[in-house]
């Protein structure tokens, strides 16, 4: 079993990454803030525009550790790593194993999403007495289970897009109620994502980038193209199969979300507004959300399919190689996550 290592998260703006014999430099204004070990780090996310050294990256390469830049407000914008691991004969399959069985991995990836979403609403009834006689709620979970049915007899993968899309527009239409906390002063109304526009969908597409990343970092460890995706559109520059995965663990993100608010660990403050109306996480609200991310990783959680509990930052890793079993013809049928 994989070690769940440190992803080492850069949040100063001003921060500069270099390479000094086998430790992480992290210097702010030529003042070193953090030295850490290479044998301690998995992965990197950077939210600075200053950058980091070629040494450095070339260092990083030779490891496999993948550096993410993304920026300040959470937006990917590129990515260094090395050359995929694994057979080139493994990505030739995967290309041939996509476009004979896409649509099949497409709706059953489609109905483990909308049982998940499901998991987030009945999780919500239960904690919560008041929520349980919620008759739009009730509706929103049948109407969920209506989706699974209706993508498990789709004929093509763009019927699927837009079952996806209603059973979306249904499931947040409700999101706002499960935010049960009085006193945090968030409503949610509508997804919003380029720009997002208000607190709750700047968490939601701040940790979504992060989600993706993990994935992206966890495909190419297994020996898989993370830009060849069997769903989402391919285009330049976008880790299409990182992005097929991650319908299945938007449960894990929006459970978290609503977690961080309902527990007051949030609030007003940790958030900028622009001019333009777009909203963003700041330096201190990415600190607290990611500090807390990482403490999630470190938990353990059961495994619907292997049956044994893991570490829940290894989930993306866990996934990959059940994906990665089902190109090479290991396994009959790629086992995608279900939330219990």
């Amino acid at each position: 079993m994989r070690k769940l290592l440190n992803t080492v998260y850069i949040t100063n703006e001003q921060a500069y990454l270099t390479l000094d014999g086998e430790n992480l430099v992290c210097k702010v204004d030529g003042e070193t803030k953090l030295r850490i070990p290479f044998e301690n780090i998995e992965n990197i996310v950077c939210f600075s525009y200053i950058g980091c050294s070629p040494a450095l990256m070339g260092k990083c390469v030779g490891l496999t550790i993948p550096i993410n830049f993304v920026s300040p407000q959470g937006k990917f914008l590129a990515k260094v790593c090395g050359e995929t691991k694994g057979n080139v004969f493994l990505r030739v399959r995967q290309i041939d194993c996509f476009r004979e069985n896409g649509l099949e991995l497409t709706r059953n990836t489609m109905a483990a999403k909308f049982s998940n979403t499901r998991q987030v609403l009945r999780r919500s009834l239960h904690d919560n007495a008041r929520l349980r006689e919620d008759q739009q709620i009730k509706q929103v979970v049948d109407f969920l289970a209506e989706g699974i049915e209706k993508v498990m007899e789709a004929d093509t993968v763009e019927e699927i897009l837009g079952i996806e899309g209603s059973c979306a527009q249904t499931y947040f239409s409700v999101f706002d109620k499960l935010i049960t906390n009085e006193k945090v002063p968030f409503s949610f109304e509508m997804r919003s994502k380029r720009p997002p526009l208000d607190p709750v969908n700047a968490m939601l597409s701040f940790i979504y980038t992060l989600e993706t990343s993990e994935y992206a970092a966890a495909l190419e460890t297994v020996g898989l193209d993370s830009y060849i995706g069997f769903y989402h559109a391919l285009r330049s520059g976008r880790n299409s199969l990182a992005c097929d995965l991650v319908e299945e663990t938007r449960c894990i993100v929006e459970r978290f979300v609503l977690s961080l608010l309902n527990l007051q660990i949030i609030g007003e403050k940790d958030f900028e507004r622009q001019i333009s109306g777009a909203i963003w996480l700041n330096d201190e609200g990415r600190k607290k959300v990611l500090t807390r991310w990482q403490e999630r990783k470190r938990k353990p959680i059961l495994h619907p399919y292997l049956k044994q509990k893991i570490p829940a930052g290894l989930l993306p890793y866990v996934q990959s190689n059940l994906l990665a079993k089902y190109v090479r013809g290991d396994l009959a049928e790629y086992p995608p996550y279900l939330q219990k």
